[in-house]
């Protein structure tokens, strides 16, 4: 294992103001948002939507990595050229989700386990093969009256652990995803304290099993209010909240922090974002980046819309999404850059 290109690698992803564009969704889901859009559901629609996003124009401006989903990191663009070697081109580095999704967890209803251990080891080797320099593995965790359960937490947080260890043996930087659901009518205060007691049990884990913090990734929720509470939270406040809560549960020796945008718009997550920056940039141990999906992929997709005369525009669209969380990686993001979106 070379353990300084681990670290080196670890930086890299967060380093120059850049993010991670998340492009990993499973096919049933990537089919689901095709379907609202009455794109078709196929895998030939999928590829041709993949190389939209890979072969847009100055990406690597503002995208230092890309998680790519087993189907699409073996596809290739009509010219026969791999993803994979559009992406290193575009000095993107290239990535992959390993875990297999979350099911319902036995005996703990409305809680789900994500799986996918099994083989993982083969599954990392292949994957390094074939070019993937990181991995992803996603938790999710609901938030209800009476739940999270401590069974759910201490299940998750286990598999993302023996997960990210897998990942270093195999030479990958493992980005490690606990991710508190939005849904939900619960408050900010809430969030907070579920969120913390999450990570807290997500460090405890990779502790003990002996992954090093400075070769992985955080990739956390915001502490947001639920979806549908009574009490929204103003910008200032969310990023706040957010800052606090990582500054007590998550160690000053990961090697960064890449939010994820949980279903939030894109102007707010570059809006909370981009708050984050403007106050603990100086002072956060870590760097406060972005691994967004779908708040950057979403007006690409609605403008692409199965089209291939929209191409350019959604091309614009993806890139111009990907500057302003640039941006708010520096805080200087600002609503006035959407007038021209």
């Amino acid at each position: 294992m070379n353990t300084q290109g681990l670290v080196n690698l670890a930086k890299t992803l967060v380093a120059t103001e850049k993010g991670l564009l998340a492009i990993d969704e499973s096919n049933p889901t990537c089919n689901k948002r095709f379907a609202k859009l009455g794109i078709p559901q196929t895998e030939e629609a999928r590829r041709a939507y993949r190389e939209l996003i890979v072969t847009t124009p100055g990406l690597g401006e503002s995208i230092s990595g890309v998680i790519l989903y087993d189907e699409t990191i073996r596809q290739r663009k009509t010219d026969g050229t791999p993803f994979v070697k559009v992406i290193l081109d575009a000095g993107i580095i290239p990535g992959i989700k390993v875990d297999v999704g979350a099911t319902g967890m036995a005996a703990h209803p409305g809680e789900k386990i994500t799986e996918g251990l099994d083989g993982l080891r083969d599954r990392l080797a292949d994957y390094a093969r074939m070019g993937a320099r990181f991995a992803k593995w996603r938790a999710v965790i609901a938030i209800e009256d009476d739940i999270p359960s401590r069974g759910c937490i201490e299940a998750n947080v286990h598999a993302l652990a023996r997960y990210a260890a897998l990942c270093q043996e195999a030479g990958l930087v493992p980005i490690v995803e606990p991710e508190v659901l939005m849904d939900g009518a619960h408050s900010l205060e809430r969030c907070f304290a579920v969120t913390e007691q999450v990570l807290r049990a997500v460090f405890d884990q990779l502790y003990t099993q002996r992954v090093v913090l400075e070769w992985m990734i955080l990739k956390p929720n915001m502490v947001l209010p639920g979806l549908t509470s009574a009490t929204q939270a103003g910008v200032e406040e969310t990023a706040d909240a957010t800052v606090r809560c990582l500054l007590q549960a998550v160690p000053a020796a990961v090697a960064g922090i890449a939010f994820l945008s949980g279903g939030q718009s894109a102007e707010l997550a570059s809006a909370r974002l981009n708050a984050m920056n403007v106050t603990f940039r100086s002072r956060a141990p870590w760097a406060l980046a972005f691994s967004f999906g779908r708040a950057i992929q979403q007006p690409a997709l609605e403008i692409w819309s199965g089209h291939e005369a929209n191409i350019e525009a959604a091309q614009q669209a993806l890139q111009h999404r990907a500057k302003c969380n640039r941006a708010a990686r520096r805080g200087e993001y600002d609503a006035a850059m959407e007038g021209g979106a």
